[in-house]
């Protein structure tokens, strides 16, 4: 069974629970009202000294990831996960609070609580509901906070009439003051992204026209068809290549057969008809009266043999 605990009281976590790595739960509801709920990270001097540990919906986890917030669950208005090992030393307390969002009074919230749960087993709880508030807009309901070295939770359930404004009042007010100025720069800087500008008018007008300029640099495009114009010339140059093949005219240069020419050597054979002359000698008649026959005409002709 759980411990239940009434304003005020108080008790070691580690009596509760071995558990370190906790789920921490709240539930609260009134009839049109609508609720923020945050968790803060102080220091000794319960002062939010650093605004990272300031956890809410829109800061949902601390730089370590000690603090995160969890959102709706398990029956829980809202959820967070506390895994106190990992909690820097410089944090001493953590405060669980429930703010008014709109108007409305704590005294119109019906039966509600927060709670711890380790692996799963809830192990503490404190319930509240309207009878214990007034005109409050705000309430501390609960925290875990560190005394000597010792995890510890408390019952506090105290309001305040302002609302989370006097919450971040009592907390330094730091926080508040930083929150109201960025909502401002962040208007100005979205007026400044041109991105935004051109439904504005005037100057935004300016910018319409480099908007309108790619249609503009399609225009050029077509241009850039042209440069495909420069290959084709190219490709009438290729058809005076094949003019080229003139150079199988050199097969024409057969002339080389007229080498054949040299078979005019065999003129040499003219030498042998020298030789062969004497065949061609008319026939040996012997003289009819027994008279000399003429010497034959060779003898001469031997002699020209020797001019080749």
């Amino acid at each position: 069974m759980p411990r239940e605990l009434q304003r005020g009281h108080k008790a070691k976590i580690s009596d509760l629970t071995a558990g370190t790595d906790l789920y921490v739960g709240v539930q609260i509801a009134g009839a049109g009202l609508s609720f923020d709920i945050s968790c803060f990270g102080l220091d000794e001097q319960e002062r939010l000294s650093d605004d990272r540990y300031f956890i809410f919906f829109n800061q949902p986890k601390s730089p370590e990831e000690s603090l995160q917030l969890l959102g709706a669950q398990a029956g829980d208005t809202e959820s967070f996960r506390v895994t106190l090992e990992r909690i820097p030393p410089q944090v001493q307390r953590l405060s669980f609070t429930a703010t008014i969002d709109g108007a409305g009074q704590m005294s119109q919230i019906g039966p509600g609580y927060i709670r711890l749960v380790a692996g799963g087993e809830e192990v503490a709880r404190y319930p509240f509901d309207g009878s214990e508030f007034s005109t409050e807009r705000a309430v501390m309901l609960g925290d875990i906070y560190r005394k000597n070295d010792i995890w510890r939770f408390a019952a506090i359930g105290q309001g305040f009439d302002g609302g989370l404004d006097a919450l971040l009042k009592n907390f330094g007010g730091e926080v508040l003051e930083e929150q109201e100025p960025e909502p401002q720069q962040a208007a100005p800087a979205g007026g400044a992204v041109p991105g935004f500008a051109p439904p504005g008018g005037g100057p935004a007008a300016q910018q319409p026209a480099p908007g309108f300029a790619p249609p503009a640099a399609t225009a050029p495009e077509p241009q850039a068809p042209q440069a495909p114009q420069a290959p084709q010339p190219q490709m009438a140059q290729q058809p005076q290549a094949p003019q080229q093949p003139q150079a199988p005219q050199v097969a024409q240069q057969p002339p080389a057969p007229q080498q054949p020419q040299v078979p005019q050597q065999p003129q040499q054979p003219t030498t042998p008809d020298v030789h062969g002359a004497p065949t061609m000698a008319a026939p040996i008649v012997q003289p009819p009266h027994g008279g000399q026959v003429p010497p034959p005409p060779q003898a001469p002709q031997a002699p020209q043999a020797p001019q080749a």
